[in-house]
């Protein structure tokens, strides 16, 4: 079951935080900056698997962002780094090449797109095509809403 997800930036700004275990606040900002700790000064031949404290972490860097997952210490690594590029994938595929500053303007649709991956911290897809095909029927489902709250133009 994974525990969390974080996607923090080389300088330990937290862009995205998904929790599915319940943490207090403070918790919260305290495991952000073990994490963040943990994979940056890691060395990169280094495996993308670390322990944290009775989990695992998983990670991967992509340019300057750090894609984390805390997994239960019996869950398939490789797997959830699979899981992790996927994500990333549908990302980009999204947001024609994801940047940094598309996580923090656009947080809204990153949220969705991930909740349509992963769900109650069990992956819930692993088809690419399936989960933007869902992401853009939600979407065109939400642009028809806007459009029929509109007053008819008289």
């Amino acid at each position: 079951m994974i525990r969390f997800i974080l996607l923090q930036n080389r300088q330990g700004k937290t862009r995205l935080a998904k929790y599915y275990v319940p943490l207090e606040d403070s918790e919260k900002h305290k495991v952000e900056y073990e994490v963040h700790r943990l994979v940056v000064n890691r060395d990169p031949k280094f495996t993308n698997f670390v322990e944290f404290r009775t989990h695992k972490v998983i990670y991967r860097r992509y340019a300057g962002l750090f894609f984390s997952l805390c997994v239960d210490i019996t869950d398939n690594e490789l797997a959830y780094l699979e899981c992790i590029h996927l994500f990333v994938e549908i990302l980009d595929h999204f947001f024609s090449n994801v940047c940094e500053l598309d996580l923090v303007f656009n947080f809204h649709k990153v949220y969705l797109i991930l909740d349509e991956f992963i769900l109650a911290g069990e992956l819930q897809e692993t088809s690419k095509r399936v989960c933007i095909f869902l992401n853009f029927v939600f979407w065109l489902f939400l642009v028809w809403l806007e459009l029929m709250s509109m007053p008819y133009p008289s």
